[in-house]
């Protein structure tokens, strides 16, 4: 069981839970826990959630996109309470993982909520003051929906290159990109593939199809690119 200490708002629709994991065992960067909820009646709903905590930080911390009717993101968005006992079950996965050991440039790729276990990553790297080439290409509708977007802008003065696109309105003078990601932005904002980048992407199914066939396209190697991804849930 983990105890809820803090929610910070990330959006209008993502709020970050902040929990006290006791006997927490660790975690790497990219991995996920299952949380699972039990009503009064004993009806469960399970749901998982990447995290983004970096795996030095004291408590643990996942990212909550909230889905209209869903079951469990409501609750965790706008009902949850401090103290509150989260049940949870992980870390879960050890592909889609970050190695610090390894010496290639690290290209990471996120659309919308894909960004949180990559935060991970970031936060990681930023965190044992890694000195690997760190790049995120992040797409999202608006500005507005961009998650650690304080944060990211604070440490893209330092450890990592930060690269924006909107794919729905952009603010007046904004001098990021306005498209979706394909092979042409992904040539021209990550490595060539002969600088044998690893590259982590997450995103809905369909963003992480199509970058991953792109990367491929451009000679990266299937074994450096790894992904993540979600799709439709009752939330």
């Amino acid at each position: 069981m983990a105890e809820v200490v803090k929610t910070l708002p990330e959006t209008l629709a993502a709020t970050t839970v902040v929990l006290d994991a006791a006997g927490w065992p660790g975690h790497r960067p990219g991995q996920h826990v299952d949380v699972r909820l039990t009503a009064e009646d004993g009806y469960q709903a399970q749901r998982s959630y990447s995290i983004a905590s970096a795996p030095e930080a004291e408590r643990l911390a996942i990212t909550v996109e909230r889905i209209d009717n869903g079951e469990v993101s409501p609750y965790l968005t706008t009902e949850l309470e401090i103290g509150d006992q989260l049940e949870l079950r992980g870390p879960i996965g050890g592909y889609f993982v970050w190695d610090p050991d390894d010496p290639g440039p690290v290209l990471l790729v996120a659309g919308g909520s894909g960004i949180v276990p990559l935060m991970s990553m970031v936060r990681h790297h930023a965190a044992i003051s890694s000195d690997v080439s760190f790049r995120l290409l992040s797409s999202t509708r608006t500005l507005d929906d961009l998650l650690y977007r304080g944060e990211l802008a604070a440490l893209a003065d330092g450890s990592l290159d930060v690269v924006q696109t909107l794919t729905r309105t952009a603010p007046e003078g904004w001098t990021g990109f306005t498209r979706r990601i394909d092979g042409e932005l992904l040539a021209e904002v990550g490595w060539p593939a002969s600088a044998a980048p690893a590259v982590f992407v997450c995103g809905p199914t369909p963003f992480v199809e199509a970058v991953a066939v792109a990367l491929v396209g451009l000679g990266h190697a299937g074994d450096r690119v790894k992904t993540e991804r979600f799709g439709p849930t009752a939330g």
